[in-house]
This record gives C-alpha cells, structure tokens and sequence, in this order.
C-alpha cells in the first residue's frame, strides 16, 4: 500500500470515482465521505458515494446525503458505478468485509481501492494507496489532513466543514474522548474560519430523534441494564421485541452503550441487542482496558481501544452468558474487588 500523498499529484486529472464506508454508516462514515465527495467534485472528478446499507435519519440533512446511493436497494446501479471507478475511496473500515454485500463487488473491481481509516489491524493488502493511523479521532479528521496535505485547504466550503464536523464531533463524543488532540481542536477552528455553524449541525444529530426512541431509552436503562460492580462492568442486553414495541429504526441505538459509562466506577460498558439474524455487540472503556482485544478474543470484531463492536449468530441468552464469562476472565483487569 503506497502513502495517500502519492494522489495529490493526480488529483488535477478528472476521474471516475466512488467513495464507500462500512455498513451501518455513523457520523463519522457519512461524514468523512461526503466532506470527502464535496472537495474531489472541484477537480471535475465524476463521483459518487455509496453506502452498504441505509443510514440513521439523523444524517439525513447533511449537504448532498439526497444523491447517496444504498447498496442493498440500488444494486444494480451501484455495481455499474463500482465496476467503472477509477478510484474507490474506502472510508471509516479497515477490512472490506465491513460493507457486508458489497465485499464481492468492491474486491472484484478493476479500479484502485484507496484507505483513508483510523482502525487497527487494516487489510493493506487489497488498497494501492492509503493512510491508516489510529491515533487519529476519526476519519473525517484524516479527510481534512488529506485536503491539507493536497494543499487545498482553500478548497474546503461550508459543505464540506459541515461534514467533517460532523464526523469528528460524533466520533470523539462531542470532544470529551482521549483522541480529542490539539490538533482537532485547530481543525475545528479552520472550520469555523470557513463557515461552519457547530450549534446547528449539534442540533441536527443530536435533537433530532423521536419521542418512542426517549421511552426505548427509558425502557432500557430501567429493565435492560446489569451493573457487576465487583467488576466495574455493565452490560445492556436488548431483545428483540422491545425493538418492535418502541418502533426502533436504525440510529436510534447510537450511543447507548455510552450511558453506563456515566456512572462512578465503570470501567467497561456493553451493549448486545438481538437484530433477528444475529446480535450486535458494543463495547466502551475508560483507562487501561482493551475492549479491541477482547471484541476480537470473544466476539468476532474489533475497533479501537476504548471503543470497539463485535458480532455472533448465537441467541441473546448465549451472548449474555459469554459476555460475562469474558468479564470474569478479565477480572484481573477490570476490578479493584477482592474475591
């Protein structure tokens, strides 16, 4: 895999290019790829982003999410698009399985595949160019060091600051997360020199959900959750009807795991919720736990340090119990208890 530097030099030369991001896509996916469309269209590229899967509705005000095409529903479509790129921008995953259905197509396309990704354990070997640093606090940062390093920052407009905004608040959770380094603070104010309103972009993700999701959440915090203080864990284990009863769409779990962590002592937070052909799994640490390591040792997944997910095709009563099995194999980790 050759440094993503060696582009800047092609960009003048319009091409025909896609810009992709894992299933599922969050702020950070939709927003480092769309800040990353609005500034390749000023080259005269012909491009186009699609995402795996659909999208939360929160994301749906973002500044050209309208022309986003959705894999699972737009196949046909899509495949053509693929299969004509010159470039495929691979953005916010580290291993193409991470587009579920689209893998085949995106690992039989002719054009050169292009990682620009914040995760641990990249598979370099498919990408021709590419930068990976997880010491990053999101993709969107890396797409306004791309632009940067182009040496096109003058290039970068309201639509674009908004994306990556977008991207960087949601991915360092509002800027409270370790990987809130100088240098996005920076970033933000080059933002703000080039039009940004943070307050409204806060207001379209985070104000901008349905009364049923408050009650799901309700709901969850008061019959769902397990505190293990022994082990200065907790765990949320949500099945698959309460996901019917509340109505629950995609996004609307966003950042639920996150709420355990709110309370004195938790070292380590997760999530399982039953999604019908498997359960998806988050996990959130503070300090010196791995939950990358133990997503990949226990759960089929990984991410980053303190923020990793996993998944298993085991029912939800089965997860639970090999949840806490994990947390009482890592006890020596996780708790200040005396047994």
């Amino acid at each position: 895999m050759e440094q993503i530097s060696n582009l800047y030099p092609l960009l003048s030369t319009p091409r025909k290019v896609v810009i992709t991001m894992h299933q599922k896509p969050d702020g950070d996916a939709m927003g480092s790829t769309l800040g990353l469309y609005h500034f390749l269209i000023q080259f005269g590229h012909e491009a186009a982003v699609i995402s795996p899967t659909n999208w939360a509705s929160f994301l749906n005000w973002m500044p050209g999410v309208k022309n986003v095409l959705d894999y699972e529903r737009q196949t046909e479509a899509a495949n053509a698009l693929i299969e004509k790129a010159d470039w495929i921008f691979c953005l916010d995953f580290n291993t193409l399985s991470r587009t579920k259905n689209m893998e085949a197509a995106l690992a039989a396309a002719p054009g050169q595949r292009i990682l620009i990704d914040h995760h641990q354990q990249p598979q370099t070997e498919v990408f021709t160019y590419g930068a990976s640093d997880v010491s990053k606090s999101s993709t969107a940062e890396m797409v306004f060091d791309f632009i940067a390093g182009s040496g096109h920052a003058d290039l970068i407009n309201k639509s674009i600051a908004e994306c990556i905004y977008t991207g960087v608040m949601t991915d360092t959770g509002s800027f409270r997360f370790p990987s809130t380094s100088a240098n996005v603070h920076k970033l933000v104010a080059t933002l703000k020199e080039h039009g940004l309103a943070h307050s409204i972009v806060h207001e379209n993700i985070y104000d901008n959900f349905s009364e049923s999701r408050l009650r799901f959440i309700g709901n969850v915090l008061l019959n769902r959750m397990e505190i293990f203080y022994e082990y200065n864990t907790a765990l949320i284990a949500i099945p698959a009807v309460d996901l019917v009863k509340y109505d629950i769409k995609t996004g609307d779990t966003e950042g639920l795991v996150n709420y355990p962590l709110s309370i004195e002592g938790i070292k380590l937070a997760a999530i399982v919720i039953d999604r019908g052909e498997e359960r998806k799994c988050s996990f959130r640490s503070k300090g010196n736990f791995d939950v990358n390591t133990f997503a990949r040792k226990y759960f089929n997944g990984g991410g980053h340090f303190n923020a990793a997910g996993g998944q298993s095709r085991e029912t939800l009563e089965n997860v639970v119990i090999t949840f806490k099995k994990a947390m009482m194999e890592n006890r020596d980790q996780l708790s200040t208890y005396k047994f």
